[in-house]
């Protein structure tokens, strides 16, 4: 029986996606593969339970980092290794930000959002049967041959193999509710067909179930405990001629977070450290030292301790041989020499005005580069923040530095951790840093029950960006320490064909079309289509382009979420949509599936009634208030890496409950 059933099981995944990256900056591609035949969209994939990332796009002596399963990425390189093994090089956005390498084979083709849930057997007769290949179903479907689909359906509901069966699996008999018990049926590939005298799809998925792994401190993750409970900052300090103002604001930031700790009795739960780095002497003597340690965590745990080992550091008399330093040096200094506590999250803050010197430069003490350096740091667990100051310097190349420190700076399903600083401006600067370590010190206080204020967004978007970043960053480090994948089993994966509608009455449905949608991308469509029908009410747009927005916004969900906001002329900032760009039919080729707005042309919507056209707005008001009532129903979500809720976390929505 075990072999013709498909077990779907709630799953709650310890496993964290690390990033690594290729090995050269400047050698990374800027833009992903596009889809065959596609001008505007890209190659996306998501990845298998057991999946691992190298940061080369082979096996090598680097340990490999697992990432969680359904994890989407876009693939930017294809390439495949003496063994002719494929390899994707990929990346979490469309802009350049590289992960590292996966075998292929432990990916999904991910090129639109869509995917499957059945629906609750009416009768003992009407669960879907997934067969191994199309030819076998196809034949039986455009034949409608009754007899032969019966004899493999009693067969599988029997447990009984059949010689030569074609059939792979049959849906569970018990109901599976999707909301409570999450799976996944991505679709790959269909072909409209005819079953009996309705139009009916074969659809290829992939069918993966998997067990709930078991966890350390159940009790305390059912809380949805995943704030941190200490922490470890280093701050990684250039100390060469131009720093002065910049060493003496990063002590009046740390006596800040001394005097916040203490007033809640909290001494010793945020441990700071200092390194502070220069450049290789042998280019310039007189600097004295590549790197130093000034304050240990240990020395960092109280404020006295703090300031009296960092009296002595000092901004360097002399310049260095040019406008770079050998900052990498600093950083690895900071990952290996520092008294690390097992127990605490782990963070550096890298202060510079200057670029790094890469592997190939002979002045390099280090001989690695960012993605090195930062695939070091996550398998360390530590996240990297770079705050970079852009002086006036006519020397300085802040554009090559900027790469540099966002590839340095990158973190697992997060992003960039780096901060560019206008001018090098002191006070935007002490801004920037009181905000970060406040920040963190505050989600410590949260996991032990101080009351403290809400966390107050800055009216800079870029550290409103940073500040939400570091929200994102307390729950996954807080979660590293709560969770345990030993005993996490391999689950079963496999791709088949099934048949959209029931076999015994083509006129029903045997399975609903959702579309997997994080919180945070549900969010965006509630603010996106609510602004855009608010537009189109108040008669700022025609119904052309109301339309038109409503089918970039449609087009842009099923295909890729991650651009809703941008794809939209009232919301892009640009002025010009989808459709108006000729992209919207590219989108929806290929789809099996699209909303209602899809089939709704100018013609049709001119020829409709008054009421037929306010009962239309109508439903996108109702879908709206949908929008609303899930993303506030937090018991709905699922967390891939079995975290609490959070705006990563996922849900399939119905595709009829979309635009």
């Amino acid at each position: 029986m075990n072999q013709f059933l498909i077990i779907f099981c709630l799953f709650i995944l310890s496993g964290h996606s690390i990033r690594a990256a290729d090995r050269s900056v400047s050698n990374l591609a800027t833009k992903p593969l596009l889809m065959a035949g596609k001008r505007n969209l890209y190659q996306r994939v998501l990845t298998l339970p057991n999946a691992k990332l190298y940061p080369h796009q082979k096996l090598s002596k680097d340990d490999p980092i697992e990432i969680p399963p359904f994890s989407p990425y876009y693939v930017y390189q294809r390439v495949n290794d003496n063994a002719q093994q494929e390899w994707l090089q990929i990346g979490l956005g469309r802009k350049g930000d590289i992960v590292g390498w996966i075998s292929s084979d432990k990916t999904l083709e991910w090129n639109h959002g869509l995917t499957l849930s059945f629906r609750k057997p009416a009768s003992g007769k009407d669960r879907v049967l997934l067969f191994r290949d199309k030819e076998s179903i196809k034949e039986i479907a455009e034949t409608y041959d009754q007899q032969r689909y019966e004899q493999l359906y009693s067969a599988a509901t029997k447990g009984k193999s059949i010689k030569d069966s074609p059939v792979a699996a049959i849906q569970p008999l018990k109901d599976i509710d999707i909301r409570k018990h999450f799976y996944l049926l991505p679709i790959h590939d269909y072909e409209e067909i005819y079953l009996k005298d309705s139009t009916a799809r074969l659809l290829k998925v992939s069918s993966v179930s998997l067990e709930a792994s078991k966890q350390k401190n159940s009790d305390t993750l059912k809380k949805g405990a995943n704030t941190l409970s200490k922490a470890n900052i280093v701050f990684v300090i250039d100390s060469t001629l131009s720093m002065g103002p910049y060493i003496q604001r990063t002590q009046e930031a740390v006596r800040k977070i001394y005097d916040s700790l203490n007033q809640q009795s909290l001494l010793g739960k945020v441990q700071f450290g200092l390194i502070a780095f220069r450049d290789n002497p042998k280019a310039a003597p007189q600097i004295d030292y590549l790197t130093r340690r000034y304050v240990s965590l240990k020395q960092g745990k109280n404020a006295a301790s703090f300031m009296k080992s960092v009296e002595s550091l000092k901004p360097a008399l002399f310049s260095s041989k040019d406008f770079v330093e050998d900052s990498y040096a600093g950083v690895l200094s900071a990952l290996n020499v520092m008294d690390w506590d097992p127990d605490s999250a782990r963070f550096i803050v890298l202060i510079t005005d200057a670029g790094a010197r890469g592997e190939d430069d002979p002045l390099a003490s280090t001989g690695i580069d960012a993605t090195g350096l930062n695939y070091a740091a996550q398998k360390k667990n530590t996240a990297i923040f770079v705050l970079h100051l852009l002086t006036d310097d006519p020397m300085a190349d802040h554009e090559l530095a900027t790469r540099q420190y966002r590839q340095l700076s990158q973190y697992p399903n997060i992003g960039s951790l780096y901060y560019a600083v206008p001018t090098g401006d002191v006070h935007e600067f002490g801004q920037v840093l009181d905000s970060l370590a406040g920040q963190i010190t505050r989600q410590i206080t949260q996991s032990d029950h101080v009351q403290n204020t809400q966390l107050q967004v800055s009216k800079n978007p870029q550290l409103a960006g940073l500040q939400a970043k570091i929200e994102k960053l307390g729950h996954a480090l807080g979660m590293r320490y709560l969770t345990n994948s030993d005993n996490e089993k391999a689950p079963d994966v496999f791709n088949a064909w099934l048949l959209d509608r029931t076999f015994q009455n083509p006129e029903k449905p045997a399975v609903d079309v959702r579309v997997l949608l994080t919180r945070d991308q549900l969010s965006d469509l509630y603010s996106v289509l609510k602004k855009v029908l608010e537009i189109a009410e108040q008669g700022m747009i025609s119904p052309n382009t109301f339309l038109g927005e409503l089918k970039s916004l449609a087009a842009t969900i099923t295909r890729d979420p991650n651009q809703l906001g941008g794809t939209t002329a009232t919301t892009s900032g640009r002025g010009i949509s989808l459709s108006e760009l000729g992209f919207v039919r590219e989108y929806i080729e290929g789809l099996p599936y699209t909303g209602e707005v899809m089939n709704l042309s100018l013609q049709d919507w001119q020829s409709w009634s008054v009421s037929q056209q306010t009962a239309f707005l109508q439903r996108l008001e109702e879908k709206i208030a949908y929008y609303q009532a899930l993303h506030d129903h937090v018991d709905l979500w699922i967390s891939l890496t079995g975290g609490a809720m959070d705006g990563d976390s996922v849900f399939p929505v119905p595709l009829d409950m979309l635009p």
